[in-house]
């Protein structure tokens, strides 16, 4: 029955997916994921005018007031974007990278950064979505996301509970277990420490966190993600300046090995592009999960300032920018300019950024990288738990939430243990069959969806050009033909 199982899983992440085994097919393959993902992107990229670079600009500008706006205990619009920051800046941006270069070659980077660049406006468009139709709680933190704009804006509520499924499986349980093995796999490097005791020292770091709810996650993150990013990005720069000669070279053997124009770095003779793709974008997606459907239900807790949906969709969208183009960067400058990479070895995703890094700044750089993933890998945690919190209120509905919610919490404590201590890959094959397919139906919805957050940002864009100030900026969904009957009262009650 296992066995069955194990090729089920493995035959639907082949198609989803793609196959990069070489040896085994002779002939790689992209899977309809890749042509969904990359396709959306560059619709919803041409249909906003190229949203990402009009108005790049912009979207830094409104982190100088993404601090207000928070009321009665509320999320401010900073904290949602640490929040999904923490989500997504964790083991895909260190081990990710790693594993990405080592089986796709130093390509699969540049096609990470596709990715992320296409993946900006379907950040955009989902965020926006998710905070359009978001509804209020009793905790004073607003709830949303595609199971949400799914049912109200769909009318598909077995598509929502689906997608809602996916979700508890891929982040809510399995992911976190991939979190705590990086943490526990570091740390043994690093310090020797057991992995048992490190998977303790998680379980009892996480319980208070998550037994805070929605609000306690997004404080936690709010503090913990900015230093650690800042310091880590600080560190690769002075990587890159002390090496600035060799930085050039880098690059380019990036872009030549990401369309087969010399062999690629990792892995086996004769890896090409269709290597470099499948890899690229599958890091990558993991990495900034642009499209996914996870960042929009932090995107939907926030009371943003302006008060506007469009406004959570610039933040994201910078999310995706910071989480890819920044930090994924450093990792793999760092990776290939220190040459540590050997296909004729077996390396470990997160050993091999640890490696990586000591050839510039000795042992410590082994120490450095423990510290940053065990607090990157801990932030992602407590945000998918959240993520998962958030979806099973969905599902369980108001009378049957609060037992749920316990159970599930003692079942995300437990997987954090479980994972410490083991490699199990067939869950993880499982938990990118999840993704895969959560992916999938997010992508589906906010294409059906599109024109609503085509319209919001016509009308952020309108009145940020009347030169409306952000306390001036509102959102009135009776404006909006479809969102007049769909859109809750109570979240827009201002």
């Amino acid at each position: 029955m296992f066995d069955w199982f194990n090729s089920f899983v493995n035959y639907g992440n082949s198609v989803i997916w793609g196959s990069d085994d070489w040896i085994l097919l002779n002939n790689p393959w992209l899977g309809i994921l890749v042509f969904v993902l990359i396709g959306a992107g560059l619709y919803f990229t041409i249909a906003t005018r190229f949203i990402q670079f009009r108005h790049f600009g912009h979207m830094w500008s409104l982190l100088r007031t993404s601090g207000q706006g928070r009321k009665d205990g509320g999320i401010s619009s900073f904290e949602a974007l640490m929040t999904s920051l923490a989500a997504r800046v964790g083991t895909g941006n260190l081990a990710g990278v790693a594993i990405a270069i080592y089986i796709g070659g130093p390509g699969a980077v540049f096609w990470m950064w596709m990715t992320a660049i296409v993946g900006m406006s379907t950040s955009f468009i989902e965020s926006t979505l998710a905070q359009a139709y978001k509804v209020p709680h009793t905790d004073n933190v607003y709830r949303g996301g595609p199971a949400y704009y799914i049912q109200r804006g769909l009318g598909q509520r077995w598509m929502a509970i689906f997608f809602s499924l996916c979700l508890l499986v891929a982040f809510g349980l399995a992911f976190n277990g991939v979190q705590s093995n990086t943490i526990a796999q570091a740390t043994n490097e690093a310090f020797g420490i057991p992995t048992w005791v490190t998977g303790l020292v998680l379980v009892v770091l996480v319980t208070p966190v998550v037994f805070g709810g929605l609000r306690s996650v997004a404080r936690v993150a709010g503090k913990v993600v900015p230093v650690m990013a800042i310091l880590y990005i600080l560190l690769a720069l002075f990587i890159i300046i002390t090496n600035i000669g060799q930085f050039p070279a880098a690059i380019a053997h990036i872009v030549k090995s990401a369309f087969g124009l010399e062999q690629a770095a990792g892995g086996v003779l004769g890896y090409g592009i269709a290597q470099a793709m499948i890899n690229g974008i599958k890091r990558g997606l993991f990495s900034n999960e642009a499209g996914m459907g996870s960042a929009p239900n932090a995107a939907a807790t926030a009371k943003s300032h302006p008060d506007h949906p469009a406004v959570q969709g610039f933040m994201q969208m910078l999310g995706v920018f910071i989480d890819t183009l920044v930090i994924c960067t450093a990792t793999a400058s760092i990776i290939i300019l220190s040459g540590v990479v050997n296909p004729a070895v077996e390396q470990e995703g997160i050993q091999l950024t640890q490696l990586a890094l000591s050839q510039f700044v000795g042992d410590w750089g082994i120490i450095f990288v423990a510290i940053a993933i065990f607090f990157f890998s801990f932030t992602s945690i407590i945000a998918n738990y959240s993520y998962g919190e958030s979806n099973l209120e969905f599902i369980s509905g108001d009378k049957n939430a609060k037992i749920s919610i316990m159970v599930f919490r003692f079942l995300v404590l437990g997987m954090v243990f479980v994972g410490s201590i083991a490699s199990l890959p067939a869950i993880w094959n499982f938990a990118d069959l999840s993704m895969g397919l959560m992916a999938i139906t997010n992508l589906v919805a906010i294409v059906l969806l599109s024109p609503v957050a085509f319209r919001i940002l016509k009308d952020y864009e309108r009145q940020v050009k009347e030169g409306k100030t952000p306390e001036q900026i509102k959102f009135d969904p009776d404006q909006f033909v479809k969102l007049k009957d769909e859109a809750n009262r109570d979240a827009w009650s201002d």
